[in-house]
Parts: structure tokens; C-alpha cells; sequence
């Protein structure tokens, strides 16, 4: 098929590659221009891959304190002193602050989970789904399903973006690592809540600082 200056236009205003990447890409999905933008985005991920093996050493610790009743401390990496300094990057690391004010992880990552809560959790959820009746045979399969949902609630690269629910937090990290250019990594963090641990009237902080970032 013949790919034409007015096709690499369009596929260069869609997704901002370079003109010669968007003409290999239809030339390689033969003129589709919804299989060129998913060639572009698949190569884009792939140089994703290449900056996470960089080392991420410069960077920002934020800060994020919602009524004086929840306080957050984050440690968001960069590779170089120049992007810590640069405004998207100060309002990602200020994004992530507010995240793990308003849904409350106990991790950053899947990895960070020890593996015997993790068996813990195995062990309660195969319970519940027997006490459910459901049959022998499916209750792994269903356990597996519930230890991901499990992954979302408290490691903070699976949660589901409080400003945009569409991607997760680590969606939205490696989108700003394609777009900044260099490896960035959320290392840590610590949250505190007023009261936490101690028994008090229910009130649920986390919820006010989720629809304030959602507003």
C-alpha cells in the first residue's frame, strides 16, 4: 500500500513520534492507522524498558499533609538534578503524594509484599470461597483473581489513579517516563493518620482527600 505524506500527518499528530517512525509503522500495519498507533506505543513501552534499567539516584522527597488529620512523605527518584527540577516531575511527585493520602497503601510495589502475608491472604481468601460453596476445583483459580484485586488495594502501583481511574499509578509512571525521558522510581514512603491505632469515631479522611484530587 502507498503511504502517503497526508497518512504520516495524521499518525504524527495522534502520537507524536518522529516522521520517519510513523511512516515505518504504516508502512508495517500496511496502511491501518490503528495498528500503526499501537506499533508506536508498543516501541514507545519498549524505551520505557531501556530507561528502567538506568539508575535513578537524583529526585524529590514531597511532602502532602490533607487537614492536619493525614500527612504523607514520599520519595520519588529521577536520574539527573534537572528533572528533579522540572515542573511536570514536581506535579507527578505531588500527585503520588495526595494518592497515598487518599487510598492508603501499605506498599509501592507487588514485590515489597512479604511472601507469607501473601500466603496468609491465600490461606483466608480459599476459606471464604469454600465457606461460599463454590466448587474445589475453581477455588484457586477464584483465589488468584482475589489476590490481585488484594495487589490493588495495598500496593501503590496497582491502584487505580485517583485523578483518572482509567490507569493505574504505575500506568501513569510509565507514561511520565516515556515523556520526561529518563527512569524515575517511587522508592518510598510513610503515612501517617491522626488517631491511627487507637480506637476513635470513624471518620474516613482518605475519602475527602479522593474527592478532592478528583476535583
Amino acid at each position: 500500500m502507498n503511504i502517503t505524506a497526508a497518512m504520516v500527518k495524521e499518525l504524527r499528530e495522534k502520537t507524536g513520534a518522529g516522521m520517519m517512525d510513523c511512516k515505518k509503522a504504516l508502512t508495517d500495519a500496511a496502511g491501518n492507522m490503528d495498528k500503526a498507533v499501537e506499533i508506536l506505543r508498543e516501541k514507545g513501552l519498549a524505551a520505557v524498558a531501556k530507561k528502567a534499567g538506568r539508575i535513578a539516584a537524583e529526585g524529590l522527597v514531597e511532602s502532602y499533609i490533607h487537614g492536619g488529620r493525614i500527612g504523607v512523605l514520599v520519595e520519588v527518584n529521577s536520574e539527573t538534578d534537572f528533572v528533579a527540577k522540572n515542573q511536570e516531575f514536581k506535579e507527578f511527585v505531588k500527585d503520588v503524594a495526595m494518592q497515598i493520602a487518599a487510598s492508603n497503601p501499605l506498599y509501592v510495589s507487588k514485590e515489597e509484599v512479604p511472601q507469607d502475608e501473601i500466603e496468609k491472604e491465600k490461606e483466608i481468601l480459599r476459606k471464604q470461597a469454600l465457606n461460599e460453596g463454590k466448587p474445589e476445583k475453581i477455588v484457586d483459580k477464584m483465589v488468584e483473581g482475589r489476590i490481585e484485586k488484594y495487589y490493588k488495594e495495598v500496593c501503590l502501583l496497582e491502584q487505580p489513579f485517583v485523578k483518572n481511574p482509567d490507569i493505574t499509578v504505575g500506568g501513569l509512571l510509565t507514561e511520565k517516563i516515556s515523556k520526561i525521558g529518563e527512569n524515575l522510581s517511587i522508592r518510598r514512603f510513610v503515612r501517617f493518620e491522626v488517631g491511627e491505632g487507637l480506637e476513635k469515631k470513624e471518620e474516613n479522611f482518605a475519602e475527602e482527600v479522593a474527592k478532592q484530587m478528583g476535583q
